[in-house]
């Protein structure tokens, strides 16, 4: 008699220990579901992108993780899985480095934004067109290209247009931040500047600038912007991964929100939250599946 209740005590327990433990599972699958880390660079479309992402999953019951850094680095984060996601891959030239390094560890989840341009940008009072015409004005420029983060993309394709049309300049390497601050100097003063840019970027709402034109195509043509995650993660969280998949911008959409979120320094998730709720309905929109 002892012993079967003995038995009866012992299987109670087992049985118990293993609901709990299944239920702890459950509720640590459910809460692994919920968070998001997301990978970002300081460049003005990624901050404002990221920002907007990480507000709009936040509303819907996710915890959102940002993790700051140059792009070589989040790319490694993402291929490893400490990040989940990057939403500012350039293709099909721009990060063609990183995906020939990483495709096999990371998957693409959907197109962002489909007219990025990379280019030699200068203020549209400089008086050449073409980058066949800088080694002419060389004084003028200070024998200068300014650029940003030297792991950009931008930078490699920079040396190369130096190489590939004989430019007798130096690329000073700088950040984002760095560069427009150059920019804003020179045209403040009406002093001639060339610098590494890109579009879509809040530089051309700001100034009156032009991009010079590239006759050998070294800086290719249009390209788009897309968000990465890490390889298989998709599969494993289907409603976040819709989200991402439609996540859709256009000039219009991308700029009001860039000039909210820079206009917001430190404030950018409030910023970003700001324009959510201006446009909820569309955001919301991107939770639910459709066509791609």
């Amino acid at each position: 008699m002892n012993l079967l209740r003995k038995l009866t005590i012992i299987s109670a327990a087992a049985l118990m220990l293993t609901s709990c433990g299944g239920s702890k599972k459950n509720n640590s699958e459910k809460s692994a579901k919920k968070k998001v880390t997301i990978a970002m660079v300081n460049w003005a479309e990624c901050i404002a992108d990221t920002h907007l992402a990480k507000v709009a999953l936040e509303a819907h019951g996710y915890k959102v993780d940002l993790i700051n850094a140059d792009v070589a680095p989040v790319f490694a984060a993402v291929a490893k899985g400490d990040a989940n996601v990057f939403m500012e891959v350039w293709g099909p030239i721009t990060h063609k480095p990183y995906l020939d390094k990483f495709g096999d560890k990371i998957e693409k989840l959907g197109i962002v934004y489909k007219d990025g341009r990379l280019g030699l940008v200068v203020p549209q009072y400089v008086t050449i067109d073409s980058i066949n015409q800088l080694n002419e004005y060389k004084d003028k420029f200070d024998g200068k290209i300014i650029g940003i983060n030297p792991g950009a993309g931008i930078m490699k394709i920079t040396q190369k247009v130096i190489k590939d049309y004989n430019l007798n300049y130096e690329l000073v390497t700088s950040s984002e931040a760095g560069m427009l601050a150059s920019l804003k100097k020179a045209y403040d003063k009406k002093e001639w500047i060339v610098v590494t840019g890109w579009k879509p970027h809040t530089m051309f709402a700001r100034y009156k600038l032009k991009i010079l034109k590239d006759p050998k195509k070294v800086m290719g043509e249009a390209e788009t912007i897309s968000t990465y995650a890490t390889k298989g993660w998709a599969e494993k969280n289907p409603e976040t991964a819709t989200f991402f998949r439609n996540f859709k911008m256009n000039d219009d959409l991308l700029g009001s929100l860039m000039l909210a979120i820079e206009a917001a320094p430190g404030k950018e998730d409030q910023a970003a939250k700001k324009w959510y709720d201006e446009h909820k309905e569309l955001v919301d929109g991107w939770f639910k599946k459709q066509a791609n």
